[in-house]
């Protein structure tokens, strides 16, 4: 017999299920050419946006990593990755909730020189935020800060009290908690699947059977 529990805690889980969310999405890739066009346009065609997009060298030589933040339901964004796998240079796809990942965002603080000298709660706000001096002149600083995109935002609304001058933002750079990384299956797949090995010269003693001519 189901009880009213039960229903309930089914209708928790469908709605969390439908409900819009953010979803970091990594993916494991071969260094292709036009590549990132090809990702962006299965998003565009499913008319997903693509909230920040970070590319970089992963822990494997010649394999790429994307790390992409969008805001989606789960269901869509199973369906997304499994079709970004059918890709050709796609190796991986990942998906991930925020409570699932360690992820940073890093940004950069053009700041008057004038109001981090005389302003005192100026200074003190960016040793808070664990900004580090980038460049000094004698017209502006810039600092750079590191943290999750609430933080910025925070620093960003109390430095455009004091005359903010300019201000930017990266990508998100996520890594999954409980992955151990592409290497590790790399490695399985090798053991499963081992490559030819290549004996040098191993035909030199067939050469009048191997080269007919």
């Amino acid at each position: 017999k189901i009880s009213a529990n039960h229903f309930q805690l089914f209708g928790t889980l469908i709605y969390h299920k439908m409900e819009k969310q953010e979803f970091t999405i990594t993916l494991y890739t071969e260094n292709s050419v036009g590549l990132i066009g090809r990702i962006s346009g299965i998003f565009s065609r499913r008319k997903i946006n693509i909230e920040s997009l970070n590319t970089s060298p992963s822990e494997v030589e010649g394999i790429h990593r994307f790390t992409i933040l969008i805001n989606e339901t789960e269901e869509v964004v199973r369906k997304l990755c499994r079709q970004l796998e059918k890709q050709i240079d796609i190796l991986k796809a990942y998906f991930n909730t925020d409570d699932e990942i360690v992820w940073q965002e890093q940004a950069l603080y053009k700041v008057p020189t004038k109001v981090v000298t005389e302003k005192v709660y100026v200074e003190r706000l960016l040793r808070q935020y664990g900004a580090s001096t980038v460049v000094i002149r004698e017209d502006y600083i810039v600092f750079e800060t590191a943290g999750h995109r609430e933080e910025i935002d925070r620093l960003t609304e109390e430095l455009n009290k004091y005359g903010l001058i300019e201000f930017v933002r990266g990508a998100r750079i996520a890594i999954i908690k409980s992955s151990a990384g592409i290497h590790e299956k790399v490695v399985e797949f090798e053991k499963r699947e081992p490559s030819h090995e290549i004996v040098e010269n191993e035909y030199l003693d067939k050469r009048d059977d191997v080269f007919t001519m």
